[in-house]
């Protein structure tokens, strides 16, 4: 099957910082995960700092971040199949700027209240669904079948480029500005985000018209595509049970760091810095990877050390000396991780037909996404009840076992990820099998 190309550009051997809209596209996606580094550290400080609220306040806020997934994640995929994606994403990034500038002001008029935060949050959540969802499915179409690796890890390399300085930046903008300002400087990112997606210049291929088909029978051929092979089965349930147990400890993280220990917002922010900085070496180390010892492998060595790491990081957060090591150990489990997440995304986008290609992504994303909601309520259902150390502790033996799908499939033994299947093979019983 040819691959689908967008109109005006012409292939090139060279690297993909000269191609012009993948550049564009990459600035986008690098300017709006700055901003939402920001965020990330300030909008639970909101909560905390200036509402006054406890753990299981905190973590409800983190619950409503993810809820949309469980709520619209397999339609949102059937109709980003039906449109052109990059309209939905500029609308996406220009409504996550409305949301978020909702806070300081409501700030400034003293009006701020958790209801606003969780409804900017699940609103958020929204815009992140559609957003996601139409991100991995242009990609494919942007740059050709044999580049997608190279275009995933710059993505992710300068995605944590860009997330180093957020969280340390976050802090230092709450601590001088107080949170709700801090949150200015997200919403002026996903601002400049929509400005350079507006300005790719290719003509994106248009969705294919199946007037026959209906939104049920469209979500359930995503479900049926993913279920059905057992190495896409296998690395959907590993970052699914990943995530749940993510959540438990994240949604605790800062209660821990600045409410219990006491640790300024800037030494909070540091934690979310490492694991930037390792994400950013761990992605520039993934195709060496797993080229020396296989895809396959690597993905299951990833998850299993990662999950060690961070089982070692736990205890180190004391408000001494300790916290440097913990710090240390976070952003080493995320050098680990970053083979599993590349790999995973890149398996996912290869071996997918491109009509397919929505729902496959909602599909993953609403079982490995809908899990964090699940996993931030549970972690602050403990927190509240068994306390927030104990929580994180729940969160940490949970990563240990995610490892499990992937190290019962035949994916341990898979050194390269298999090509894409066809529109043919998606048709026939052979899209159940084993990839080839």
């Amino acid at each position: 099957m040819t691959p689908s190309r967008l109109p005006g550009l012409k292939p090139s051997r060279s690297s993909l910082r000269f191609h012009p809209d993948f550049r564009r596209f990459w600035t986008a996606d690098s300017v709006g995960q700055a901003g939402a580094a920001v965020t990330l550290v300030a909008l639970p400080l909101v909560a905390i700092g200036t509402l006054d609220a406890g753990p299981f306040e905190t973590g409800l806020l983190v619950v409503f971040e993810y809820l949309a997934f469980l709520v619209i994640g397999l339609p949102a995929g059937a109709w980003v199949d039906r449109v052109r994606r990059r309209p939905v994403m500029i609308a996406c990034v220009l409504a996550r700027a409305v949301l978020l500038g909702s806070i300081p002001v409501a700030y400034w008029l003293d009006v701020l209240t958790m209801g606003q935060l969780y409804a900017a949050a699940f609103g958020m959540s929204v815009c992140t669904v559609f957003f996601d969802v139409a991100y991995q499915s242009y990609l494919p179409h942007l740059v050709e079948d044999g580049r997608l690796l190279e275009a995933n890890v710059k993505l992710e390399a300068t995605r944590n480029i860009a997330q180093v300085g957020g969280p340390g930046l976050g802090g230092v903008l709450v601590g001088a500005l107080t949170a709700p300002v801090a949150i200015v400087v997200d919403a002026v990112g996903f601002v400049t985000s929509a400005l350079f997606l507006s300005r790719i210049r290719g003509s994106e291929t248009g969705p294919e018209v199946r007037p026959e088909a209906s939104l049920r029978s469209e979500i359930a051929e995503g479900l049926r595509f993913v279920f059905g092979n057992p190495l896409l089965r296998a690395i959907t349930l590993t970052a699914a049970i990943s995530n749940l147990a993510a959540m438990i400890g994240a949604s605790m993280l800062l209660v821990l760091l600045n409410g219990e220990l006491g640790l300024s917002p800037f030494l909070c922010g540091l934690v979310f810095t490492a694991e930037a900085v390792g994400g950013l070496l761990g992605s520039l180390l993934t195709a060496r990877i797993a080229a020396r010892i296989g895809q396959g492998p690597a993905m299951c060595l990833s998850v299993t050390v990662s999950g060690l790491l961070w089982m070692l990081a736990l205890p180190m957060f004391q408000p001494d000396w300790r916290f440097a090591v913990g710090v240390a150990l976070q952003g080493l489990g995320w050098v680990v991780f970053m083979t599993f997440k590349i790999n995973s995304v890149v398996f996912r986008q290869q071996l997918c037909p491109r009509p397919l290609l929505g729902r496959m992504t909602a599909s993953v994303r609403f079982v490995v996404w809908g899990a964090m909601p699940v996993g931030a309520l549970l972690g602050s259902a403990l927190g509240q009840s068994i306390g927030v150390r104990q929580a994180m502790w729940v969160g940490v033996l949970g990563e240990l076992l995610a490892v499990i799908p992937v190290l019962l499939s035949p994916l341990r033994t898979v050194r390269e990820l298999p090509g894409r299947l066809t529109d043919a093979d998606t048709e026939a019983p052979a899209c159940a099998s084993t990839p080839r």
